[in-house]
């Protein structure tokens, strides 16, 4: 069964044994696929882009979750309430 790589860069588990930081950078602050038999077994990304992915899925959740809202009913509420 042939398995999609979704990296422009790949590496094997040995290349990640002998150098992960050089292995990481090589990607370019890209994903590397980490190949074990020809076959992609996880993705290795540097935190920064780690990062950036996470804020990115907590924006899309929350713009979900407004537009989930956005139809309900609106309630007033005055400052010196709270």
């Amino acid at each position: 069964m042939t398995q999609a790589i979704h990296a422009t860069f790949t590496a094997s588990v040995t290349d990640l044994k002998r150098d992960p930081t050089g292995t990481v950078r090589a990607g370019e602050g890209a994903a590397v696929a980490i190949l074990n038999r020809n076959a992609p077994v996880f993705y290795c990304v540097p935190a920064a882009t780690y990062e950036a992915m996470l804020e990115r899925l907590e924006d899309a959740e929350l713009n979900a979750l407004a537009s989930a809202r956005a139809d309900m009913p609106e309630v007033p509420v005055h400052l010196d309430d709270l």
